[in-house]
């Protein structure tokens, strides 16, 4: 009877999952239960010189990268700050350029909430004779999630350790990965109140690089959108892409990267030329 349960069992298990393929694309999303990476046949992302007004930090991620990209020691990396202002345009471009010099460089996706299983997609790409950008676009946390613990382990700490073929880069609006009043009531509430902030800002330490990312100037936002359109062929004068653009960003009420490339799609289709990236 015990065999034919264990006969049954093993009929109605899902049968493991293959080997992943990492010839099948340069970049994956990773997604858990079960466990499997899913290839990318093209990344939605726009070419290095498009992105305008973080001359700093884009030089610093670029650098940081090709030394991972060709087997040197390099840093995990914190992108932090304003939002729309290009951090996971940044990351997506500085892979595609490092890929393009070494082609053993692939980008790993995976999102917040599957944090927790980050230990299993490490397991995968141990050893792998390539290398491993793993990247988590907004990344925070919020009271009572307990998730920053597996992430802090994996990064620095833990007994197994990071890879040495895996690198780790997220971007935030929060330099600490946590809500301010979070930290601010974790401090209020402790016996000890170092003891109770230094756990919740440990996680943001573990990163070696922290770019920072501020608000654009009107000037900057102008630069952004006359890049796009030389880029793509969109005949305007400055006159009326400065009158345009302004009235724009009005009635956003916002400036930033993201809305500049909103306004040139907007234009885009008026003027009836399409955007291929």
């Amino acid at each position: 009877m015990l065999v034919r349960i264990a006969e049954a069992l093993e009929r109605i298990a899902p049968p493991p999952a293959p080997a992943p393929d990492f010839s099948a694309a340069d970049a994956f999303v990773w997604a858990p239960e079960p466990d499997r990476l899913i290839p990318v046949p093209r990344v939605n992302r726009v070419e290095m010189g498009l992105l305008v007004g973080i001359d700093r930090s884009r030089d610093t991620l670029m650098e940081n990268t090709l030394r991972f990209a060709r087997g040197l020691p390099a840093n995990n990396a914190l992108l932090w700050g304003a939002r729309g202002m290009g951090k996971s345009s940044l990351v997506k471009a500085a892979h595609a350029r490092a890929n393009a010099e070494t082609g053993t460089l692939r980008l790993i996706e995976i999102h917040r909430e599957d944090i927790p299983s980050i230990g299993r997609l490490l397991g995968l790409l141990r050893d792998q004779g390539l290398r491993f950008l793993v990247f988590c676009d907004d990344l925070s946390f919020d009271k009572d999630d307990s998730h920053y613990k597996s992430l802090k382990a994996v990064l620095d700490g833990g007994i197994a350790g990071r890879p040495a073929n895996v690198l780790f880069y997220a971007t935030s609006n929060r330099r600490h990965l946590m809500p301010r009043d979070m930290i601010e009531n974790e401090r209020s509430t402790a016996i000890n109140p170092s003891e109770a902030t230094e756990e919740k800002v440990s996680l943001s330490d573990r990163f070696g690089l922290w770019l920072g990312f501020h608000p654009c100037t009107q000037d900057e936002f102008l630069a952004m959108i006359r890049g796009y359109c030389d880029h793509f062929g969109i005949d305007i004068d400055d006159a009326r892409l400065r009158a345009e653009a302004v009235e724009w960003r009005q009635s956003r009420g916002a400036m930033s990267g993201r809305v500049a490339w909103q306004f040139v799609q907007d234009l885009a289709g008026r003027e009836g030329v399409p955007l291929d990236l």
